[in-house]
């Protein structure tokens, strides 16, 4: 496992940014970098458990299970993960979600002078290195695009 860091300044408020990067139909506009049919389903509070969804070829529900592990509004989120999503199937332990159990993403928002500079921070896999530094910074451009 290995943690990256990706980010961006946008020329909006802090507040619009978390906005825009949560609402429902924003959300699945930025993220459809990572999978053309990406959404989430739940609720952005603390202890919430969240899932960020996609749809496979056969129509099946696939993705990551997560927890609100820190949620400042406007500042900061920490999604630790818990899960898979796998045949629209929740899956929380076993060979299958071991190496992704315990994994944290982390957004955090700074406004200066109306210009707010989003920070990721994400636990990957070997397996996904490539993709993530290929994709972040395709969404992270694309949110940028939505909010100015």
């Amino acid at each position: 496992m290995k943690r990256k860091n990706y980010s961006i300044e946008i020329d909006a408020s802090a507040a619009h940014v978390f906005e825009t990067m949560l609402g429902k139909t924003t959300y699945k506009q930025w993220t459809a970098e990572f999978n053309p049919t990406s959404d989430f389903e739940g609720h952005w509070e603390l202890g919430e458990k969240i899932s960020f969804i996609g749809y496979n070829k056969e129509g099946e529900k696939e993705g990551m299970l997560g927890k609100i592990a820190a949620y400042t509004p406007n500042k900061h989120i920490s999604i630790q993960y818990i899960g898979l999503i796998h045949q629209n199937t929740e899956i929380t332990e076993g060979p299958m979600v071991e190496e992704w159990v315990g994994l944290f993403e982390n957004y955090t928002l700074t406004e200066n002078d109306g210009v707010t500079t989003v920070a990721i921070e994400v636990d990957v896999n070997a397996e996904f290195e490539n993709y993530f530094d290929s994709t972040w910074p395709k969404a992270l451009q694309r949110l940028k695009e939505l909010c100015e």
